[in-house]
């Protein structure tokens, strides 16, 4: 063994002996994150110039690694759970937004203010007034402050130069160089199929970290700051809107040949043996799921946007546009409601929601009751203008007064924000969430929509 690689191997060992005892230390302040702390393995390198992760790894760099243990031996632990969270929340695997950097600055703000949040003693650092300024600024827009919602503030307002230089020198603390998404580009845009079983490993770490959370929820309150909120918001399950949309669908049956349903074997032996009869012959008719009369409800109120709601619709049209979407007879209902119902337009065939679209307009602006659309559409069903009403969507905000009771028909109360707070919809309703960049985003396919089934539902 010559000089270098045995001072090679003594780095090394060094380094995973630092990365140990902050592994250890940063367990001591949240048991909870027992399985994401261990999921990481250590991997010292020369090659990369910094602290980083590839979603199997903690890559560090020795001299870098041994420099801020010997500043101070908390920022190492810092950066170790830095890490974790990024897995943690699966950033690493999301896709590159149109504004990549701007992305990937998103993602350290939201896990260097959540470490703040947290305030334990293997991560305290001193107080920092340009900090707490971008959590207050932050925490006016946004309920949680989650990498997607900072993402969308960021994008969404003019950031000078030098503000945008100030805020990476302050949050960007690791290298991204090492994450599976960073490696995406047009012509292959999906993970690779190592980076896929990483990814449905950390799906479960995360799944299983927040059960720890809810179970302790005492010590989790105490040390875990937002971290079970962003986790809850993290872990919401993903759904095709269209599949969605067919929950509130109908069995009909439609006078149609039904090719699914026979032997085409059976049938041309008979041909063969029997000359002119066929053993089995196709079903006329089928059962087929229609969308047959459910409400859309909009929510006019200021705090959402005329933009944001078109393109539900426009979204919402796709699915009903479908041939396999529409009954021969339809009726939908579309109203749009503040603090009382200001338009109700119905919907009996694929001409009427085009024109409907064409000539669409927001109404209102004012508060946000959602009771008065409930008290309306419970109105129509006495008046017998429904016959089976399948469901009701509820397009808002989520910042509204709820009803109590459970109406006849499944309700669904749609939000345009990943980090809204769905706390208060009642135990009866589903919860849905189209990510704002869904809706904005001028896609030929629809996008994937997350939303979370109750206990009740379930």
């Amino acid at each position: 063994m010559n000089v270098s690689e045995d001072i090679g191997r003594r780095f090394t060992r060094i380094s995973e002996q630092i990365l140990t005892a902050s592994r250890n230390e940063l367990y001591m302040d949240q048991h909870y994150l027992a399985l994401a702390l261990g999921g990481l393995e250590y991997a010292v390198t020369t090659e990369l110039e910094g602290i980083g992760t590839d979603g199997a790894h903690l890559v560090v760099h020795p001299k870098i690694l041994a420099d801020l243990y010997e500043k101070n031996r908390l920022l190492v632990n810092r950066i170790f759970l830095h890490q974790v969270y990024h897995c943690l929340f699966r950033h690493i695997f999301k896709r590159i937004r149109p504004q990549t950097e701007m992305w990937m600055l998103a993602c350290d703000i939201a896990v260097e203010l959540l470490i703040d949040s947290q305030d334990n003693r293997s991560t305290r650092t001193p107080r920092n007034r340009f900090r707490e300024n971008v959590r207050e600024e932050l925490s006016g827009q946004l309920t949680v402050l989650n990498a997607e919602g900072i993402y969308h503030v960021l994008t969404g307002s003019e950031i000078s130069p030098a503000r945008r230089l100030r805020l990476q020198q302050e949050f960007c603390i690791d290298d991204h160089s090492l994450w599976p998404a960073w490696r995406l580009d047009e012509k292959h845009p999906n993970l690779p199929p190592r980076s896929v079983i990483l990814k449905k490993k950390w799906d479960d770490i995360s799944g299983k970290t927040q059960t720890d959370m809810e179970s302790f929820s005492t010590e989790a309150s105490h040390g875990g700051g937002d971290l079970l909120e962003e986790t809850r918001v993290e872990n919401r399950e993903r759904y095709e809107y269209r599949s969605f949309l067919r929950k509130f669908a109908a069995i009909r049956e439609e006078m149609h040949i039904d090719t699914d349903s026979w032997d085409s074997i059976l049938y041309t032996l008979g041909l063969q043996m029997y000359g002119n009869m066929p053993l089995i012959e196709p079903l006329e008719s089928r059962e087929v799921k229609k969308i047959d009369e459910f409400v859309i409800v909009i929510d006019t109120s200021m705090s959402v946007s005329g933009a944001l709601v078109h393109s539900f619709l426009e979204q919402t049209y796709r699915v009903l546009s479908e041939s396999e979407s529409f009954l021969h007879k339809v009726h939908i209902r579309i109203l749009q409601c503040d603090e009382q119902v200001l338009s109700d337009e119905k919907i009996t065939s694929r001409e009427e929601l085009e024109s409907y679209m064409e000539h669409f307009r927001l109404f209102g602006e004012g508060g946000t009751d959602f009771r008065p659309a409930f008290a309306y559409v419970e109105q129509l069903i006495r008046e017998g203008q429904f016959q089976d009403l399948r469901g009701l969507l509820y397009f808002t905000d989520g910042k509204g007064i709820y009803p109590k009771k459970k109406p006849p028909y499944e309700t669904a109360f749609i939000f345009c924000e990943e980090s809204c707070d769905v706390s208060q919809v009642p135990p009866w309703a589903i919860r849905l969430i189209l990510p704002r960049e869904d809706l904005e985003a001028d896609a030929k396919e629809l996008k994937d929509a997350r939303f979370i089934w109750t206990d009740e539902q379930l």
